[in-house]
């Protein structure tokens, strides 16, 4: 079993302690997004699962903490891009404290488990396809000794973020700024050496050296646990993502990080009926459990060989 922590939410730079919590108490309470009422436990015990991927834009409160990790193979998508607060507007200084925090995540925990992710990629009259060249390059030089690899993708229209795209005039790049960016991110990529790879896109970037990438990535993981795993394609996501199946424990409208393109959000901001009921010490994200739910343990099953460990 692989935990995602989580697209919905940025579980580590917000709600750190809960996550913890769940480790020590070893389960988890996730309401299904589809139905409000229904709500899986889901055993946490190192035993069962196989692996943790953790989505952030600022792992800093969690990282006093790795240690409680001992014991569970993990890794970071961890996205950092060029926009400013106009975009962004919950995320400390890039310069002073983000960048700074992924060279030291990565010291602690090993370049193979921190991977950079830069996206979604939009243009405006600020942001710019040679704007996006330069500080690509820019980050590219800093983090490249601290990371594998890069991931990237273009923007996604959904219609919630539709009124925030037309107040900042956002749009999607055409298919040929598609491919001057990604020419242009493959050379830097390159000269840094770093892999780069595009997420849950339909578009073919071969010919630049740029494939599709697993952000659930069964290969990392098996390198980092020294197993193998038998794990298939998540049926749940999008024809060209190509992550494998994994269980998310976040939910969504609770991020705090204000960003504009975030689908995950109603609009820009979260309202307190979210994250004002939010209690660390709850097995659930937010709110507590009520009359009418239904609550079903989830199978908890280790997809690993660890039997092959030596043949890694």
């Amino acid at each position: 079993m692989i935990i995602s922590a989580s697209r919905r939410t940025d579980i580590p730079s917000f709600y750190s302690e809960w996550f913890y919590n769940r480790l020590r108490e070893g389960c988890v309470l996730v309401r299904n997004p589809m139905n409000y009422h229904q709500v899986g436990r889901i055993s946490l015990s190192p035993e069962a699962v196989d692996g943790i991927v953790f989505w952030t834009k600022n792992p800093i409160p969690m990282m006093g903490r790795l240690s409680e990790l001992d014991g569970y193979h993990y890794y970071f998508q961890f996205t950092l891009t060029a926009y400013g607060r106009d975009i962004e507007p919950g995320l400390p200084s890039k310069n002073e404290r983000l960048i700074p925090a992924f060279l030291e995540l990565s010291r602690r925990t090993g370049r193979e488990r921190v991977v950079w992710r830069y996206d979604p990629i939009f243009l405006s009259e600020t942001y710019t396809l040679e704007y996006h060249l330069r500080y690509f390059k820019v980050l590219a030089e800093k983090l490249a000794p601290y990371t594998e690899s890069c991931t990237v993708s273009f923007l996604d229209l959904y219609r919630n973020i539709e009124k925030a795209l037309r107040l900042h005039k956002i749009r999607v790049p055409s298919h040929e700024e598609q491919l001057a960016l990604m020419g242009g991110f493959s050379r830097i990529a390159k000269a840094n050496g770093l892999r780069l790879d595009t997420c849950a896109e339909e578009g073919d970037f071969g010919g630049y050296g740029v494939g599709h990438a697993h952000c659930i990535d069964r290969e990392r993981l098996e390198r980092i646990g020294g197993f193998r795993l038998d794990v298939k394609k998540d049926p749940g996501q999008r024809e060209a993502c190509g992550c494998v199946s994994s269980i998310d424990i976040g939910a969504y409208h609770t991020c705090r990080n204000g960003c504009i393109y975030c689908y995950a959000n109603q609009g820009r901001t979260v309202g307190p009926d979210q994250t004002g009921r939010h209690d660390p010490g709850s097995p659930l994200l937010v709110g507590k459990l009520g009359a009418g739910d239904v609550i079903k343990e989830r199978e908890a099953v280790s997809y690993a060989d660890r039997q092959m460990s030596l043949f890694l």
